[in-house]
Protein backbone atom coordinates (compact mmCIF):
# COMPACT_ATOMS: atom_id res chain seq x y z
CA UNK A 1 0.00 0.00 0.00
CA UNK A 2 0.95 3.41 -0.66
CA UNK A 3 1.10 5.79 1.78
CA UNK A 4 -1.11 9.21 1.34
CA UNK A 5 1.69 11.83 1.74
CA UNK A 6 3.71 9.35 -1.62
CA UNK A 7 0.70 9.75 -3.57
CA UNK A 8 0.63 13.68 -2.86
CA UNK A 9 4.37 13.93 -3.58
CA UNK A 10 3.98 11.90 -7.24
CA UNK A 11 1.06 14.29 -7.95
CA UNK A 12 3.18 17.36 -7.07
CA UNK A 13 6.10 15.76 -8.89
CA UNK A 14 3.91 15.56 -12.28
CA UNK A 15 2.89 19.23 -11.60
CA UNK A 16 6.36 20.46 -11.26
CA UNK A 17 7.09 18.63 -14.29
CA UNK A 18 4.56 20.66 -16.25
CA UNK A 19 5.95 23.69 -16.04
CA UNK A 20 9.31 24.72 -18.26
CA UNK A 21 12.95 25.04 -16.57
CA UNK A 22 13.96 28.29 -15.81
CA UNK A 23 10.23 29.02 -15.05
CA UNK A 24 9.97 30.00 -11.21
CA UNK A 25 7.06 27.61 -9.93
CA UNK A 26 5.87 28.08 -6.93
CA UNK A 27 3.37 25.11 -5.05
CA UNK A 28 0.21 26.09 -3.37
CA UNK A 29 -0.16 26.34 0.12
CA UNK A 30 -0.26 24.15 2.50
CA UNK A 31 -3.88 25.35 3.10
CA UNK A 32 -4.65 25.11 -0.73
CA UNK A 33 -3.07 21.74 -0.85
CA UNK A 34 -5.40 19.89 1.72
CA UNK A 35 -8.21 21.54 0.32
CA UNK A 36 -7.32 20.79 -3.40
CA UNK A 37 -6.89 16.88 -2.67
CA UNK A 38 -8.92 16.14 0.00
CA UNK A 39 -5.27 15.30 2.69
CA UNK A 40 -4.37 16.51 6.03
CA UNK A 41 -1.82 19.10 6.59
CA UNK A 42 0.62 16.34 8.04
CA UNK A 43 0.03 14.41 5.04
CA UNK A 44 0.99 17.94 3.31
CA UNK A 45 3.54 18.51 5.11
CA UNK A 46 5.07 15.20 4.72
CA UNK A 47 4.60 15.33 1.01
CA UNK A 48 6.63 18.40 0.89
CA UNK A 49 9.29 17.63 3.34
CA UNK A 50 9.95 14.16 0.63
CA UNK A 51 10.08 16.55 -2.25
CA UNK A 52 12.40 19.11 -1.22
CA UNK A 53 14.88 15.37 0.58
CA UNK A 54 15.03 14.69 -3.55
CA UNK A 55 15.83 18.06 -4.29
CA UNK A 56 12.59 18.87 -6.50
CA UNK A 57 11.85 21.92 -4.17
CA UNK A 58 13.24 24.30 -1.58
CA UNK A 59 11.17 26.11 1.12
CA UNK A 60 11.88 29.72 1.52
CA UNK A 61 11.21 31.09 4.71
CA UNK A 62 7.85 33.30 4.44
CA UNK A 63 7.28 32.67 1.19
CA UNK A 64 6.40 29.36 0.40
CA UNK A 65 7.82 26.37 -1.74
CA UNK A 66 9.03 26.77 -5.05
CA UNK A 67 10.21 24.01 -7.50
CA UNK A 68 13.88 24.21 -8.11
CA UNK A 69 15.45 24.50 -11.55
CA UNK A 70 16.43 20.84 -13.11
CA UNK A 71 19.85 22.46 -14.00
CA UNK A 72 20.41 23.23 -10.17
CA UNK A 73 19.26 19.55 -8.87
CA UNK A 74 21.73 18.53 -11.75
CA UNK A 75 24.16 20.35 -10.11
CA UNK A 76 23.17 19.29 -6.18
CA UNK A 77 24.45 15.79 -7.56
CA UNK A 78 27.90 16.92 -8.55
CA UNK A 79 30.40 17.86 -5.73
CA UNK A 80 31.43 21.64 -5.13
CA UNK A 81 35.22 21.68 -5.05
CA UNK A 82 36.84 23.81 -2.55
CA UNK A 83 40.31 24.34 -3.34
CA UNK A 84 42.59 25.07 -0.44
CA UNK A 85 46.14 25.37 0.60
CA UNK A 86 46.26 23.38 3.39
CA UNK A 87 42.72 21.30 5.55
CA UNK A 88 44.14 19.78 8.86
CA UNK A 89 46.72 23.15 10.33
CA UNK A 90 45.52 25.69 11.97
CA UNK A 91 42.34 27.90 11.45
CA UNK A 92 41.02 25.67 8.37
CA UNK A 93 39.15 22.54 10.27
CA UNK A 94 36.91 25.03 11.38
CA UNK A 95 36.77 27.29 8.37
CA UNK A 96 35.97 24.42 6.59
CA UNK A 97 33.36 22.73 8.59
CA UNK A 98 31.48 26.30 8.17
CA UNK A 99 31.64 26.13 4.81
CA UNK A 100 30.32 23.11 4.15
CA UNK A 101 27.87 22.11 7.02
CA UNK A 102 26.10 25.44 5.28
CA UNK A 103 26.31 23.82 1.16
CA UNK A 104 25.27 20.29 3.21
CA UNK A 105 22.03 22.46 4.83
CA UNK A 106 21.49 23.79 1.04
CA UNK A 107 21.02 20.42 -0.34
CA UNK A 108 24.97 19.86 -1.78
CA UNK A 109 28.08 18.39 -1.22
CA UNK A 110 31.67 19.36 -1.38
CA UNK A 111 35.24 18.30 -1.67
CA UNK A 112 37.83 19.46 -0.75
CA UNK A 113 41.32 20.04 -2.77
CA UNK A 114 44.86 20.86 -1.54
CA UNK A 115 46.79 23.34 -3.07
CA UNK A 116 49.37 23.86 -0.94
CA UNK A 117 50.04 27.22 -1.93
CA UNK A 118 51.45 26.43 -4.84
CA UNK A 119 50.86 27.18 -8.67
CA UNK A 120 51.56 23.98 -10.05
CA UNK A 121 49.39 22.11 -7.94
CA UNK A 122 46.19 24.85 -8.38
CA UNK A 123 46.96 24.35 -12.19
CA UNK A 124 46.60 20.63 -11.60
CA UNK A 125 43.88 20.88 -9.70
CA UNK A 126 41.85 23.22 -12.34
CA UNK A 127 42.88 21.49 -15.04
CA UNK A 128 41.16 18.19 -14.07
CA UNK A 129 37.82 20.17 -12.85
CA UNK A 130 37.33 22.07 -16.47
CA UNK A 131 36.73 18.76 -17.71
CA UNK A 132 34.02 18.10 -15.49
CA UNK A 133 30.11 19.58 -14.60
CA UNK A 134 30.86 22.03 -11.98
CA UNK A 135 27.84 23.52 -9.73
CA UNK A 136 30.54 26.23 -8.56
CA UNK A 137 34.25 26.54 -7.35
CA UNK A 138 35.54 28.25 -3.69
CA UNK A 139 38.94 28.89 -4.21
CA UNK A 140 41.43 30.01 -1.33
CA UNK A 141 43.81 32.15 -4.06
CA UNK A 142 47.94 30.84 -4.21
CA UNK A 143 50.03 33.10 -3.48
CA UNK A 144 47.86 36.01 -3.98
CA UNK A 145 50.21 38.84 -3.23
CA UNK A 146 51.91 38.07 -7.15
CA UNK A 147 50.32 37.97 -10.29
CA UNK A 148 48.94 34.12 -11.03
CA UNK A 149 49.48 32.13 -13.94
CA UNK A 150 47.12 29.95 -13.97
CA UNK A 151 44.48 33.25 -15.24
CA UNK A 152 43.66 31.65 -18.47
CA UNK A 153 42.14 28.64 -16.54
CA UNK A 154 39.61 30.95 -14.11
CA UNK A 155 38.67 33.03 -17.66
CA UNK A 156 37.55 29.17 -18.95
CA UNK A 157 35.60 28.96 -15.96
CA UNK A 158 34.20 32.51 -15.93
CA UNK A 159 33.17 31.46 -20.52
CA UNK A 160 31.65 28.39 -19.04
CA UNK A 161 29.35 30.52 -16.30
CA UNK A 162 30.46 28.76 -13.54
CA UNK A 163 30.81 30.73 -10.30
CA UNK A 164 34.05 30.98 -8.87
CA UNK A 165 34.28 32.73 -5.20
CA UNK A 166 37.51 33.47 -4.12
CA UNK A 167 38.41 33.84 -0.25
CA UNK A 168 41.19 35.89 1.54
CA UNK A 169 42.62 36.99 -1.36
CA UNK A 170 42.12 36.89 -5.24
CA UNK A 171 44.26 37.97 -8.28
CA UNK A 172 45.78 41.14 -9.76
CA UNK A 173 45.30 39.80 -13.04
CA UNK A 174 41.90 38.33 -12.86
CA UNK A 175 39.09 41.57 -13.36
CA UNK A 176 35.75 41.49 -11.64
CA UNK A 177 36.13 38.71 -9.16
CA UNK A 178 33.76 38.19 -5.86
CA UNK A 179 36.27 37.98 -3.27
CA UNK A 180 35.04 36.90 0.45
CA UNK A 181 38.14 38.53 2.84
CA UNK A 182 39.14 40.08 6.19
CA UNK A 183 39.56 43.59 6.33
CA UNK A 184 43.49 43.25 6.71
CA UNK A 185 44.35 46.39 6.29
CA UNK A 186 41.79 47.64 8.54
CA UNK A 187 43.02 45.05 10.91
CA UNK A 188 46.83 46.12 10.66
CA UNK A 189 46.06 49.59 11.58
CA UNK A 190 44.05 48.65 14.17
CA UNK A 191 46.73 46.99 16.09
CA UNK A 192 49.24 49.27 14.97
CA UNK A 193 47.38 52.24 16.80
CA UNK A 194 46.45 49.88 19.77
CA UNK A 195 50.55 49.77 20.36
CA UNK A 196 51.02 52.81 19.68
CA UNK A 197 48.10 54.21 22.31
CA UNK A 198 50.10 52.19 25.12
CA UNK A 199 53.35 54.31 24.34
CA UNK A 200 55.42 52.03 22.00
CA UNK A 201 57.24 54.25 20.29
CA UNK A 202 59.45 51.30 17.61
CA UNK A 203 56.93 48.69 16.88
CA UNK A 204 57.99 45.89 14.38
CA UNK A 205 56.61 43.48 11.99
CA UNK A 206 56.61 39.95 10.36
CA UNK A 207 54.37 39.01 7.88
CA UNK A 208 53.83 36.83 4.77
CA UNK A 209 55.36 38.48 2.07
CA UNK A 210 53.49 36.62 -1.11
CA UNK A 211 49.96 36.94 0.15
CA UNK A 212 48.01 39.89 -0.11
CA UNK A 213 46.38 39.04 3.23
CA UNK A 214 50.40 39.72 4.60
CA UNK A 215 50.71 42.82 2.28
CA UNK A 216 47.44 44.41 3.35
CA UNK A 217 48.64 43.80 7.21
CA UNK A 218 51.55 45.46 6.83
CA UNK A 219 49.86 48.51 4.71
CA UNK A 220 47.84 48.79 7.71
CA UNK A 221 50.28 48.64 10.51
CA UNK A 222 52.56 51.44 8.43
CA UNK A 223 49.38 53.70 8.35
CA UNK A 224 48.60 53.47 11.48
CA UNK A 225 52.34 54.17 12.23
CA UNK A 226 52.14 57.34 10.32
CA UNK A 227 48.91 58.62 11.96
CA UNK A 228 50.62 58.21 15.44
CA UNK A 229 53.92 60.25 14.11
CA UNK A 230 55.98 57.20 14.61
CA UNK A 231 58.66 55.76 11.87
CA UNK A 232 57.73 53.08 9.58
CA UNK A 233 61.16 51.14 10.00
CA UNK A 234 62.13 48.87 6.82
CA UNK A 235 64.72 47.63 8.79
CA UNK A 236 62.40 46.38 11.48
CA UNK A 237 59.57 44.41 8.72
CA UNK A 238 60.34 41.31 8.29
CA UNK A 239 59.09 39.26 4.81
CA UNK A 240 58.38 35.18 5.34
CA UNK A 241 56.89 33.27 2.39
CA UNK A 242 55.73 29.26 2.20
CA UNK A 243 58.64 27.82 2.15
CA UNK A 244 59.31 28.82 5.88
CA UNK A 245 55.80 28.30 6.65
CA UNK A 246 56.38 24.54 5.53
CA UNK A 247 59.27 24.04 6.99
CA UNK A 248 57.84 25.57 10.16
CA UNK A 249 54.67 22.95 10.01
CA UNK A 250 56.19 20.00 9.09
CA UNK A 251 59.64 20.45 11.12
CA UNK A 252 59.24 23.08 13.28
CA UNK A 253 62.11 24.71 12.21
CA UNK A 254 61.87 28.22 13.45
CA UNK A 255 65.49 29.64 11.95
CA UNK A 256 63.36 32.81 10.31
CA UNK A 257 62.22 33.85 13.71
CA UNK A 258 65.26 33.30 15.85
CA UNK A 259 66.96 35.04 12.56
CA UNK A 260 64.55 38.05 13.07
CA UNK A 261 64.96 38.18 16.82
CA UNK A 262 68.40 38.51 16.83
CA UNK A 263 68.51 40.63 13.76
CA UNK A 264 65.29 42.68 13.77
CA UNK A 265 64.15 42.93 17.08
CA UNK A 266 66.81 44.68 18.99
CA UNK A 267 65.59 48.03 19.20
CA UNK A 268 62.02 47.04 19.45
CA UNK A 269 59.34 46.88 22.10
CA UNK A 270 56.13 45.65 20.10
CA UNK A 271 55.78 43.48 17.37
CA UNK A 272 52.80 42.93 15.13
CA UNK A 273 52.67 39.16 13.88
CA UNK A 274 50.93 38.06 10.56
CA UNK A 275 48.96 35.62 12.53
CA UNK A 276 48.34 33.93 16.06
CA UNK A 277 50.53 30.51 14.79
CA UNK A 278 53.38 33.19 13.84
CA UNK A 279 52.89 35.17 17.14
CA UNK A 280 52.49 31.45 19.18
CA UNK A 281 56.41 30.44 17.52
CA UNK A 282 57.35 34.05 17.69
CA UNK A 283 56.82 34.14 21.23
CA UNK A 284 58.32 30.46 22.56
CA UNK A 285 61.64 31.98 20.34
CA UNK A 286 61.70 34.91 22.09
CA UNK A 287 61.58 33.36 25.36
CA UNK A 288 64.51 31.14 24.57
CA UNK A 289 66.04 34.00 23.86
CA UNK A 290 65.68 35.15 27.37
CA UNK A 291 62.68 37.53 26.63
CA UNK A 292 60.15 38.30 28.80
CA UNK A 293 56.66 38.79 27.84
CA UNK A 294 55.23 41.58 27.75
CA UNK A 295 57.70 42.57 30.30
CA UNK A 296 60.75 43.59 27.60
CA UNK A 297 58.80 43.20 23.96
CA UNK A 298 54.89 43.23 23.49
CA UNK A 299 53.22 40.86 21.17
CA UNK A 300 49.95 40.90 18.81
CA UNK A 301 48.48 39.11 16.17
CA UNK A 302 45.61 38.21 13.78
CA UNK A 303 42.45 35.32 14.25
CA UNK A 304 42.40 34.65 17.59
CA UNK A 305 42.72 30.67 17.25
CA UNK A 306 43.15 28.06 19.76
CA UNK A 307 47.15 29.14 19.07
CA UNK A 308 46.16 32.40 21.27
CA UNK A 309 44.93 30.71 24.05
CA UNK A 310 47.64 28.09 24.38
CA UNK A 311 50.46 30.28 24.02
CA UNK A 312 52.64 30.14 26.61
CA UNK A 313 51.77 34.01 27.66
CA UNK A 314 48.09 34.35 26.22
CA UNK A 315 48.18 36.33 22.99
CA UNK A 316 46.56 39.73 22.18
CA UNK A 317 44.83 39.43 18.50
CA UNK A 318 41.90 40.04 16.43
CA UNK A 319 39.33 38.25 16.13
CA UNK A 320 35.77 37.95 13.82
CA UNK A 321 31.98 36.70 15.14
CA UNK A 322 32.28 32.60 14.99
CA UNK A 323 31.59 31.25 12.19
CA UNK A 324 31.35 34.54 10.45
CA UNK A 325 33.84 34.08 7.41
CA UNK A 326 32.67 30.74 6.76
CA UNK A 327 28.72 31.55 6.48
CA UNK A 328 29.51 34.14 4.27
CA UNK A 329 31.19 31.97 1.65
CA UNK A 330 28.82 29.75 1.44
CA UNK A 331 25.88 32.22 1.80
CA UNK A 332 27.62 33.71 -1.19
CA UNK A 333 28.08 30.87 -3.39
CA UNK A 334 24.89 29.57 -2.53
CA UNK A 335 23.47 33.16 -4.20
CA UNK A 336 25.99 32.62 -7.45
CA UNK A 337 25.09 29.25 -8.23
CA UNK A 338 21.29 30.61 -7.79
CA UNK A 339 21.90 32.95 -10.67
CA UNK A 340 22.32 35.89 -8.46
CA UNK A 341 24.07 38.84 -8.68
CA UNK A 342 27.12 38.73 -5.50
CA UNK A 343 30.24 41.48 -4.59
CA UNK A 344 32.68 41.30 -2.60
CA UNK A 345 32.62 41.41 0.92
CA UNK A 346 35.08 42.15 3.69
CA UNK A 347 34.44 40.91 7.21
CA UNK A 348 36.02 43.92 9.96
CA UNK A 349 38.01 42.72 13.04
CA UNK A 350 37.56 43.62 16.15
CA UNK A 351 40.44 43.21 19.25
CA UNK A 352 40.88 40.33 22.19
CA UNK A 353 43.05 42.07 24.72
CA UNK A 354 44.78 39.35 26.78
CA UNK A 355 48.55 39.42 28.78
CA UNK A 356 50.91 39.66 25.70
CA UNK A 357 51.19 43.21 25.74
CA UNK A 358 50.98 45.96 28.29
CA UNK A 359 52.89 49.99 27.90
CA UNK A 360 56.38 49.91 28.20
CA UNK A 361 56.27 51.82 31.32
CA UNK A 362 54.70 49.10 32.60
CA UNK A 363 57.53 46.72 32.15
CA UNK A 364 59.19 45.13 34.93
Amino acid sequence: MTYKYVRLANLLKKQIALHPPGECYKLPTEKELCKAYGVSRQTVRRALALLARENLIEKRQGSGSYATDPLIREAKTVPLPILISCDEEYIYPALLSDITSRLKRAGYHSKIYITGNQVSAERKILSKLLSQPLPGLIVEGVKTALPNPNADLYERFFVQNIPVLFMNGSYTNLKNTVLVRHDDVGGGHLLGTYLAAQGHKMIAGIFKGDTSEGINRYYGLAGALLDSGLPVPDSQINWFGSPEIDALRQQQDTRFLSDFIHKQLKSCTAVVCHDDEIAYWLLRELMRAGFSIPGQISVVSFDNSYLSTLSPVPLTTLAHSPGETGRTIASNILQMMQGEAASSQTIPWHLIIRSSACPPSSRR
